[in-house]
């Protein structure tokens, strides 16, 4: 699995039905209708996201490895 930054996984967020609500520091928070879940997304420059955080983010927005 390659990884990717947090602007880019922001934007595929963005892309799915996310929507920003708020940012705290370096953190943003997406939410989406109908998904009680909460994404607290570190944008750090461009730095790449952790796998594992990675892996995290995608099973709760629903994103496959194909999509990134």
């Amino acid at each position: 699995m390659k990884s990717i930054s947090g602007k880019h996984f922001a934007r595929l967020l963005e892309i799915r039905g996310w929507r920003s609500v708020r940012v705290n520091g370096s953190h943003h928070v997406y939410i989406k209708a109908g998904n009680p879940a909460r994404i607290s997304l570190p944008i750090h420059k461009n730095e790449d996201l952790k796998i594992g955080l990675l892996k995290h983010f995608m099973k709760i927005a629903e994103i496959s490895e194909t999509e990134l």
